[in-house]
């Protein structure tokens, strides 16, 4: 005997909504938003592995600051997560669905200095700016400005956490 939830849209894995999205759109839409939220789950468990494992004579200053980019990560995965729900999706975010999903490269283990720490999150920070920025254009090309704006929210956020970042290594000059 074949048991169906009866919530749930026939063959799309979608809860039935009175959302005027189409429902081709959201099931493409809720896809996205699952690819980034396992980016973004990805990229608080590096920022907290630099915070866990900084050192160096900048240790307080990057500790913290990696704890709050921590944080920030954790409040976008919240909002993306919460607009798949929206949209009569299943938020897919456990730790082996955002490994097995993240764009993101592994963060390194053998590092310990300040700045190798920086440049490593350098490196997430912008790559995942990256993602976010180009999910900004495929959330409108599918009529969900809620979404697009949602996505450029986390863009302004992480690019102003790369500025914080990036300042540590350019003043340099």
């Amino acid at each position: 005997m074949k048991t169906e939830t009866p919530l749930l849209e026939e063959n799309q894995n979608l809860y039935k909504t009175a959302n005027d999205i189409s429902r081709d759109s959201r099931v493409e839409l809720c896809a996205l938003l699952n690819l980034r939220l396992a980016d973004t789950i990805d990229l608080q468990t590096q920022l907290k592995q630099a915070h866990w494992n900084v050192k160096g004579p900048n240790f307080i200053g990057l500790h913290e600051l990696f704890d709050k980019i921590t944080g920030s990560a954790g409040e976008y995965a919240d909002l993306i997560a919460e607009r798949v729900v929206q949209l009569g999706g299943i938020a897919e975010g456990t730790a082996r669905m955002a490994a097995a999903r993240s764009r993101l490269e592994e963060y390194p283990l053998g590092i310990s200095e300040g700045l190798a720490h920086v440049d490593a999150v350098v490196t997430a920070l912008s790559a995942y700016g990256h993602e976010i920025r180009e999910s900004i254009d495929e959330a409108d090309d599918l009529g969900d400005a809620g979404t697009a704006d949602l996505f450029t929210e986390v863009s302004r956020g992480t690019d102003k956490w790369l500025w914080f970042v990036e300042a540590h290594i350019q003043a340099k000059h």
